[in-house]
């Protein structure tokens, strides 16, 4: 899968904040105190599992910010699919920077793998029911743009990136407001032609409120499946439906047979597990 690159200021900008961290200030004493200046190496970063690979550009900032004279050899593309032993890519030069970057390049790959490879099992939970997954904004502060590009390295689908992308009306703004038609009714007399309206709804009677004031697209925030399937009935063709809550892998199949169109996985940047790769000597 083709995966869309980041700009290049936010991989710039993340790594050299992750590597200011790291140094703290000081620099790599382990690498500056026990190895020579000139010591030259090459070295593999090769996967211990199998999964989706995801992370390349992070990486390959981290090592080239630390050793711009470092020869890499990047065999695989975000969004492939690895096996254990997999080598993503090799990287050859002084060995100082090459240590010293390790541990910034493998956690921004380690992070971005795994949800990555998350996102792919829901996918394939789900094939053949015309269901999407998607991403929410739960995500890791500051790294949202690197989380949503592995979930799209998974096969995953976008949802809003931020809040000015999209009206998404929950129930503290259905309360606040006076109900879910009062306020998609306020949300579509402020918003322009382009923007879409969506609004959460936690019962089936106000499915059609949502539909006569106009929204774009229904949430179904922790609905049963008999529940689902009736909105599904009532629904479909008129507006987007939208399932949340409750969404793990062993449900999203069920879910996504009830003819839902999108199903939103906050776990997806949330819960996915570190992937394990690690750089090997050669």
């Amino acid at each position: 899968m083709m995966v869309p690159p980041l700009p290049r200021h936010i991989v710039e900008d993340a790594v050299r904040r992750a590597l200011a961290e790291d140094l703290g200030g000081g620099g790599d004493l382990t690498s500056l105190s026990t190895l020579p200046e000139d010591a030259e190496g090459r070295y593999e970063l090769r996967a211990r599992k199998s999964g989706v690979l995801c992370g390349l550009e992070p990486a390959l900032e981290a090592f080239w910010h630390c050793g711009p004279d470092l020869e890499i050899d990047v065999r695989l593309d975000d969004g492939a699919a690895l096996e254990k032993g997999s080598v993503v890519l090799s990287v050859e030069g002084r060995v100082q920077p090459i240590l010293t970057a390790e541990r910034t390049a493998l956690n921004f790959l380690g992070r971005m793998s795994g949800i990555a490879t998350l996102t792919a099992q829901f996918v394939k939970a789900v094939e053949g029911t015309g269901g999407r997954i998607v991403h929410t904004r739960k995500t890791t502060p500051g790294l949202r743009a690197f989380e949503i590009q592995a979930v799209r390295a998974g096969g995953g689908g976008a949802h809003r990136f931020n809040l000015a992308d999209a009206i998404l009306i929950k129930d503290n703004h259905v309360a606040a407001a006076g109900g879910v038609g009062a306020a998609v009714r306020a949300a579509r007399a402020h918003a322009g032609h382009m923007v879409r309206i969506s609004t959460e709804i936690d019962r089936l009677d106000q499915l059609a409120e949502a539909i006569e004031a106009g929204a774009d697209v229904v949430l179904l925030d922790n609905f049963g499946l008999d529940d689902m399937r009736a909105a599904v009935s009532q629904a479909k063709g008129k507006l987007v439906l939208e399932a949340s809550g409750g969404v793990d892998l062993t449900t999203v199949r069920a879910i996504a047979e009830t003819g839902v169109d999108i199903i939103s996985v906050g776990a997806l940047t949330h819960s996915a597990p570190n992937f394990d790769l690690g750089l090997d000597a050669v």
